[in-house]
């Protein structure tokens, strides 16, 4: 009998840990130059991770959070179900990285992403303008000719 009981505990609380066990997506994001180096200079809080089922219906298909201050993100908690997840990391300056998992259950996946910084571009001067209003061109000043027959 005595037997009986604890097996019955031991099945109760084991239920109760699984229950506790969702499913989570978590990592780390580091922001990097052309050579793969971390930049210093700059800090991940605000990147955005998007987790995308590609299996789900569509009312379950997406989440997103924000990278903290030390780079790190989770999923929050009962948003991920299973099924084939496109992992996303995207930040205004830098270059996006995206990561395929397969969530199952309880399953925790770590992923780990490096945004390359892209090179800013510079502008060439229209000649002849005399300040940057005058290389501005609106709308009204553009003629769309239709081709020719």
């Amino acid at each position: 009998m005595k037997y009986r009981t604890n097996l019955l505990l031991l099945l109760f609380v084991l239920a109760l840990l699984t229950a506790g066990c969702s499913a989570k997506i978590y990592g780390k994001v580091e922001l990097v130059n052309a050579k793969m180096e971390p930049i210093e200079s700059e800090h991940p809080k605000g990147t955005v991770i998007n987790m995308i089922n590609t299996t789900a219906k569509v009312e379950k298909a997406s989440h997103s959070v924000i990278v903290d201050e030390e780079g790190e993100f989770e999923s929050e908690k009962e948003a991920i179900v299973p099924g084939t997840y496109k992992v996303e990391a995207t930040r205004i300056g830098f270059g996006t990285e995206t990561r395929t998992v397969e969530m199952k259950g309880s399953t925790r996946e770590k992923i780990k992403f490096q945004l390359k910084k892209i090179p800013e571009g510079k502008r060439r001067a229209i000649e002849g303008a005399a300040s940057d209003a005058d290389k501005i061109i609106n709308p009204g000043e553009v003629n769309i000719r239709p081709p020719g027959m």
